[in-house]
């Protein structure tokens, strides 16, 4: 690369600048989540592979990663049969000991570079093919003068997570080109001592060990810092919105006493476990203040955390101030809004219900609703993440409750805090914070929730409601279905009710719907031949709000006997007689959502057994290890660390879909002590300089900011 282009990269120069990136590899690139040059280096090797120093052809170890050198002897181009293009460049090389078998795919433009006669050296892993050795897309180096070149020294060979048309070989390529060139730019936000003082290597060390590292020793030291250095500034921002939170910010401290007790326990109709008594008890001291709660409710499905945030909700009610509750889905958010209603039936509590379908934006509908907010002639507002808007603006917002936290960032929870109760101005060091109280039925492991949720009191409902009873649970596989919907016929003519659940609204794309079954075809197909006058329907997200709201009525009712949907079942829906469950595809949703989905059934009191079929065909060891966990237990606590060590710290939450996780090189819970010094560290900083704006933290804080700003939600924060 020439000087001028050295100079001109820097971290945060955007891959598709990167003078050696070609555009279509910048896409490539893009898709794995790497935008600019600093993603780039924090993409780091999954693995190491130790590639053996260069030998002769004889030396190379089938199976393992190797060097060597010699002449090429022959070479030729064989296209596919329909695009010229496309197809595979062979090729031969041979030394004093023997011959290699060269295998490139899809590189026509190597025939004009490798050609008989020349000499070079290969690396890659030697595979056996016709007696010899055999390389298949291996790194190559024309040697012109091979009596000057050094030979290539054992190493360790950085592996990292890659595609198909993006191998690691290509990144290992650029990684070693750019990263002399920014690693003086690698500044350590913390001091020489502090760092020596924890027994870890400066962070630009760090980065250049962890890409090219000498031996397992520094690989290991290097990761470690990083691991490190992700958990302090995690726990920084955690440390850093405790601060703000206790000093900050400030709720309406909500009147509690025994009548107001008595009032709201007289709507639920039933007694509270001692769960639910004792969360309720911990929530409303916490409400009572007026430093805001800031407290996450977790409970298996079906333990009665609904309840718990209603009762939180009538509190705010109870002092004439409003509540909301925020929900993932439109279907779930209308759930929420007809069983309230239901519960609190004759009451003068006043409701709103705002989706983004419901009443188009600068409607008289939707005017009418937001009004009615804004005035405070709605004490409970219930809605999805259109209650974020703008437009939305509550009189006396008190208490947001938050459903199933992991479907929203942390920065949509500090929403609320922009100004919801324009009438009560802050002043210049204090400022307006509802009460938040988020809950979930995906349990968060404890160590999990130290290093992302620790700015949360947690609270664990962890009994079920009387006369609940076990699910069974079944995996079996496609050849057993017909068995499966037989039984399910059988239950139909004794009363019960079904759902069955499959991952598509219509066959699609290249599957079709013999291999991929779907909501409408498989409601067609049951109903056909298996439910007979039993009356099968459909439901899923791209139904209007009014007809999917007239269906789960009418399968509440009985009218509808099995219930055929996509996941918009899968958190929120209480049918009691609902006591069969099958999953179509179980191979292919994600451990907790499996279990969600089976938290659907076995919602009655009335002590009947409910039994949950997953039909799965395992294919991959993941799959099969999500299909055995589901098998094993019905215990959510148990589920919740059987997916953590499934699926890793980076997709527990389901990050793919819902912005980047706050942790990408640290691993929970193999870094528990990197975790609990990180911890520590960070409180030791926070107290000393709240808002780190001191000289010797100002660099922490720009790199907070940048990383992890948005995500932890320290947007409003210092």
């Amino acid at each position: 690369m020439a000087t001028s282009a050295q100079t001109s990269v820097r971290l945060g120069l955007p891959v598709e600048q990167i003078p050696q990136v070609t555009q279509r590899r910048a896409r490539q690139l893009q898709r794995l989540g790497i935008r600019t040059v600093s993603d780039l280096l924090r993409h780091l090797p999954a693995r190491y592979e130790q590639e053996q120093a260069e030998g002769s052809i004889l030396d190379l170890i089938i199976g393992a990663f190797g060097s060597a050198r010699g002449e090429i002897t022959s070479t030729r181009w064989i296209p596919a049969a329909a695009r010229r293009r496309t197809g595979r460049f062979e090729a031969t090389m041979e030394d004093e000991s023997g011959l290699l078998h060269l295998l490139w795919f899809n590189s026509p433009y190597l025939c004009d570079q490798i050609h008989p006669g020349m000499v070079v050296r290969v690396q890659g892993k030697a595979k056996p093919h016709r007696g010899a050795p055999q390389m298949i897309n291996p790194r190559w180096q024309r040697l012109d003068d091979q009596d000057q070149v050094e030979p290539a020294p054992e190493r360790m060979r950085p592996v990292y997570p890659a595609t198909e048309d993006l191998p690691s070989t290509v990144l290992e390529r650029i990684v070693a080109e750019l990263l002399p060139l920014v690693s003086d730019q690698l500044v350590d936000p913390l001091s020489e001592p502090f760092v020596r003082d924890r027994r870890m290597p400066p962070l630009a060390d760090a980065y250049r060990h962890v890409h090219a590292p000498a031996e397992p020793k520094q690989a290991l030291a290097a990761r470690r810092r990083l691991a490190y250095n992700e958990l302090l500034l995690v726990q920084l921002g955690i440390a850093m919105k405790r601060h703000y939170s206790r000093t900050v910010l400030r709720a309406p401290a909500l009147t509690w006493n025994d009548a107001i007790d008595t009032h709201i326990r007289q709507r639920f109709g039933f007694e509270l476990t001692r769960a639910q008594a004792r969360v309720i008890r911990d929530m409303a001291l916490d409400l009572q203040r007026n430093r805001p709660m800031n407290r996450l409710l977790q409970g298996d499905v079906g333990s009665g955390k609904t309840v718990v945030a209603l009762y939180a909700l009538l509190m705010a009610v109870a002092d004439r101030r409003q509540g909301a509750l925020m929900a993932p889905t439109e279907l779930l958010a209308e759930q929420h809004d007809l069983s309230l209603r239901r519960m609190l039936e004759g009451s003068n509590v006043r409701f709103a219900l705002v989706t983004a379908s419901r009443g188009a934006a600068g409607s008289a509908k939707r005017a009418a609703v937001l009004d009615r907010i804004a005035s405070g002639r709605a004490d409970l507002v219930i809605g999805t993440q259109a209650l974020l808007t703008e437009s939305v603006r509550f009189r006396d917002l008190a208490v947001v409750v938050t459903d199933e936290q992991h479907r929203f960032g942390v920065w949509q929870r500090a929403r609320f805090r922009s100004g919801d109760s324009s009438h009560q101005p802050a002043t210049a060091t204090e400022r307006f914070c509802p009460h938040n109280l988020v809950m979930t039925a995906t349990p968060i492991p404890r160590t999990l929730s130290l290093a992302v949720f620790g700015d949360l009191d947690i609270s664990t409902i962890d009994e079920l409601p009387p006369g609940r009873t076990p699910i069974t649970t079944r995996v079996v596989g496609q050849d057993k279905a017909d068995e499966v919907y037989r039984h399910l016929a059988r239950c139909l003519d004794r009363g019960d009710q079904a759902y069955v659940v499959v991952p598509a609204i219509d066959a699609s794309g290249t599957e079709s719907a013999a291999q991929l079954k779907s909501v409408r075809e498989h409601a067609r197909l049951l109903q056909r031949q298996y439910c007979g006058d039993h009356h099968v329907a459909t439901i899923h997200g791209q139904l209007k709000r009014q007809t999917r709201q007239g269906i789960m009525e009418r399968f509440r009712g009985g009218d509808i006997r099995v219930l055929v949907a996509t996941t918009v079942i899968e958190v929120g829906v209480d049918v009691p007689d609902a006591t069969i469950m099958v999953v179509e595809h179980a191979e292919r949703f994600g451990l907790a959502q499996l279990h969600q989905l089976r938290g659907r059934v076995g919602r009655g009191s009335d002590g009947r057994r409910s039994l949950c079929v997953f039909i799965a065909e395992a294919t991959t060891d993941e799959a099969a290890r999500r299909m055995k966990a589901i098998e094993s237990t019905t215990d959510g606590f148990e589920i919740a660390e059987h997916d953590l060590k499934i699926r890793g710290m980076g997709e527990f939450f389901g990050t793919r879909q819902h912005g980047p996780t706050a942790l990408r090189v640290a691993r929970i819970p193999e870094d528990l002590d990197l975790l609990h010094m990180a911890r520590r560290d960070a409180d030791t900083i926070i107290d000393a300089d709240p808002e780190l704006q001191r000289p010797a933290n100002r660099g922490l804080r720009q790199v907070l900011l940048r990383q992890y700003g948005e995500t932890l939600g320290l947007v409003d924060v210092g």
